[in-house]
């Protein structure tokens, strides 16, 4: 099975071509470019690049958040037209998971977290039980302090990974003694790494319906201004 693999939830645009649990091609971009602008050629490119056509896909695999409302839209959008087009199946997997996945060898508790801006992190909490990455939370939006807290009491170590660490490493640092770091390279979540999660579901007949939409976890700038306005916030 070889599935086509799309993660722009972020300010990077990541394509890759996974088959039978080996990546056969990647490529990111991190670029002030529109994701719009650039994920059609990015796709074609990792084909041509892989000597293949849209047509060998077999399956698709897609972020589904949480992360830039646009970006998501723009991935989601490009997978599904591509999905329906030629009748293959679409499973969408989230990039905590994916953030998690790239550090699965971890032992104790693995925290992936997103910038959420205003002090705030997207997370979820997971552990490798047995060589397979469960979730142990549902997936969150916390102010770094809330987060913190619920580490202070923590006897495992922490093993922290994604673009907040980075935004908040010295405040982790000096606020938690079980705190670890994953290198700078595994911080982002990559196209292979959700393709390598997906595979495995669509090669069970486990995919998404065909509404299948991103989720956000929070409301969009301009549906919280309208809160705001009406006093419902």
């Amino acid at each position: 099975m070889i599935v086509l693999s799309v993660d722009s939830s972020s300010s990077s645009a990541t394509v890759a071509l996974v088959s039978n649990s080996s990546v056969v091609s990647e490529i990111n971009i991190t670029d002030k470019k529109q994701h719009s602008e650039i994920l059609m050629t990015m796709i074609d490119s990792v084909l041509k690049l892989s000597d293949l056509s849209i047509n060998d896909i077999d399956g698709y695999v897609v972020s589904k958040g949480p992360g830039s409302f646009t970006g998501l839209r723009i991935g989601m959008a490009t997978i599904k037209g591509l999905s329906l087009g030629s009748k293959k199946p679409i499973i969408s997997i989230s990039n905590l998971d994916g953030l998690a996945y790239n550090v699965i060898t971890h032992n104790g508790i693995i925290c992936p977290i997103m910038d959420a801006l205003r002090g705030n992190v997207y997370t979820a909490l997971y552990k490798n039980v047995s060589g397979r990455l469960e979730r142990l939370t549902d997936y969150m939006i916390l102010s770094i302090e809330e987060l913190i807290t619920r580490f202070k009491e923590e006897s495992d170590s922490v093993l922290f990974v994604g673009d907040g660490t980075e935004k908040h490493l010295e405040t982790l640092k000096t606020s938690l003694n079980n705190a670890l770091f994953s290198p700078p390279h595994l911080n982002y979540a990559r196209a292979s790494t959700l393709g390598l999660l997906g595979i495995n579901l669509l090669e069970n007949g486990i995919c998404d319906e065909k509404d299948t939409a991103p989720f956000y976890l929070r409301k969009s700038q301009a549906e919280r201004e309208y809160d705001k306005k009406m006093g419902l916030d």
